[in-house]
């Protein structure tokens, strides 16, 4: 997973727009984001470690608060709690198209990842 953090530092995209598409009925479907491969990779590791964290994350609103908050000291939450974040922002990625890659866009991502990496020194 650290290793991941030179890649998303040099990125220069995360993903793009895609453009609506027409169902069989005809029906036009709202636009979804094309994620970039840093941001594949990072979701499958994330499962594949296992970094996701089963809980309520919709209802933790301490969470949300903490994600909320662009000053946020990662450095005084503990790896669990980053792991939950982290849990958050991909399963929420999944009823809020772009989630995901507008959390690696502003920074958020890597500012949990460090202080990870921080903490695991």
């Amino acid at each position: 997973m650290m290793n991941l953090i030179p890649e998303i530092e040099e990125a220069l995209s995360f993903g793009e727009k895609g453009g609506g598409e027409f169902d069989t009925d005809g029906i036009m479907q709202m636009p979804y984001t094309i994620p970039a491969y840093v941001v594949t990779q990072f979701v499958d590791i994330v499962y594949e470690m296992p970094l996701m964290v089963s809980y309520d994350w919709p209802s933790w609103e301490e969470g949300q608060k903490i994600l909320r908050d662009p000053d946020f000291d990662f450095d005084s939450i503990d790896i669990p709690t980053k792991c939950k974040l982290i849990t958050a922002i991909i399963r929420n990625d999944r009823f809020a198209d772009g989630a995901l890659v507008r959390a690696l866009e502003s920074g958020l991502i890597l500012k949990i990842l460090k202080s990870i990496q921080r903490q695991l020194d």
